[in-house]
């Protein structure tokens, strides 16, 4: 049975290196960014967020070393900058928690954390959060999983910050890259309660419930078969590498990231090493 309190893929948690120049970078693909906002000196973090409809991307960097991000510092250093986590939409944070546990995983969490928000008529409100995590050693694919409850979208889903030049929409679908597809998206059907089905290339999809984006498990040459003609230069063996994005006008898209995006196929693709380790396949939506 599908888990009550947990419904389907929220943001995915891309970690740099160096927040300010990632966000630079970014806005150079047509990206409309966030104002930069700072966590708690507890969680020792700031981020960007690129608001779509109904999901977003978080750009994460570590700005003070704790023990709480100690888990994305050794993710850096082991992997360098990349997608480390993907966050669920929970509608009840606590009641999320007991689910999981009464499934045998440990839950971190609740936690409640908020950030500053300046509104666009130059206000200062905030962004308020509860969060809890499955447990760090369960990483399907190497990807950590979490799950958020947003007790202010109205400073978080802002129409200011959800138009975007390069036309994206929606999140469609989170890349993992294993060399063991099945195994990995057998492991997160376990963690979340939903069904995994098998691809004709051989990729494995596992749905993240609702209308929500889902997940890909494949190998790095399944993905290259995907993507032919775009560079995987850098590429992890093995953990979340790939975000496909639905945009409302490709050629609105392919105008916006100009020398950035390559034609493959029906998409327009920007390869992992123009997107902090992010590959970004923009489909029609």
């Amino acid at each position: 049975m599908a888990l009550k309190n947990v419904i389907g893929i929220d943001h995915a948690v891309v970690v740099v290196k160096e927040l300010d120049a990632a966000a630079e970078t970014w806005k150079r693909l047509g990206f409309t960014l966030s104002p930069r906002g700072t966590h708690s000196a507890k969680m020792g973090s700031g981020n960007y967020t690129i608001m779509l409809d109904p999901d977003y991307i978080e750009l994460l960097g570590v700005l003070a070393e704790t023990d709480h991000n100690a888990p994305t510092r050794a993710f850096l250093a082991k992997r360098g900058e990349g997608i480390e986590r993907i966050a669920f939409t929970a509608i009840d944070s606590a009641a999320g928690a007991e689910e999981i546990r009464a499934r045998g995983f440990e839950p971190i969490g609740p936690t409640d954390f908020e950030r500053p928000v300046t509104m666009p008529d130059g206000s200062l409100s905030a962004a308020k959060f509860r969060v809890f995590q499955w447990p760090v050693t369960e990483a399907p694919g190497g990807l950590r999983i979490f799950a958020c409850q947003h007790k202010t979208r109205e400073t978080v889903w802002i129409p200011e910050l959800m138009r975007h030049a390069n036309a994206a929409a929606r999140l469609r679908q989170a890349l993992i890259v294993t060399p063991e597809p099945a195994q990995d998206a057998a492991h997160l059907t376990r963690m979340i309660d939903r069904e995994g089905q098998r691809e004709p290339d051989g990729a494995v999809t596992v749905t993240s419930g609702g209308d929500r984006a889902g997940f890909v498990f494949l190998t790095r040459d399944q993905l290259a078969g995907r993507y032919p003609g775009v560079s995987l230069d850098g590429l992890a063996e093995r953990g979340g590498i790939g975000l496909v994005i639905a945009s409302h006008d490709l050629a609105a898209t392919e105008k916006a990231l100009g020398p950035a995006g390559t034609r493959s196929g029906a998409n327009i693709v920007v390869p992992p090493a123009s997107a902090t380790g992010t590959l970004l396949a923009f489909v029609a939506s």
